[in-house]
């Protein structure tokens, strides 16, 4: 009787891990990629914010080993990074965000003050960004 769990438990580790799901609803990747379209935005509105141009690419290094690390294919994250409809979508999430957080486009001020305290609370939107 106990041959049976081990090998159920055998039998189970041998089965191959279940598809990974579409890249579009990966949510670590898609909240980076909202995050670095935030700060993006932030820092081409608001003139006393810079972006950390160089961090961010190593961070975007860092999240596309990540996505390898976890099955995906380097062809699988390049469609995923030329899909003009997950751009429209990973835009527009941030687009929602900044609207809902008070930017508005005729005020630069409105990005510079969600920037600040993105920075002060140390977010990941806060990381990419720097006050000049």
């Amino acid at each position: 009787m106990k041959l049976i769990p081990a090998v159920l438990v055998a039998a189970t580790l041998a089965t191959p891990a279940a598809a990974l799901e579409p890249l579009a609803q990966e949510k670590y990747i898609n909240d980076r990629l909202i995050a670095a379209r935030i700060a993006d935005r932030v820092r081409r509105s608001c003139p006393s914010i810079d972006g950390r141009i160089l961090y961010a690419f190593g961070e975007a290094r860092k999240l596309k080993r990540y996505a390898e690390a976890k099955g995906y294919s380097r062809a699988e994250i390049d469609a995923f990074l030329d899909s003009k409809a997950d751009k429209q979508r990973i835009y527009a999430v941030a687009e929602d965000y900044l609207v809902r957080h008070g930017a508005s486009k005729d005020d630069p001020e409105s990005f510079c003050r969600i920037g600040r305290q993105e920075i002060a609370r140390n977010t990941i939107i806060g990381s990419l960004l720097v006050a000049k």
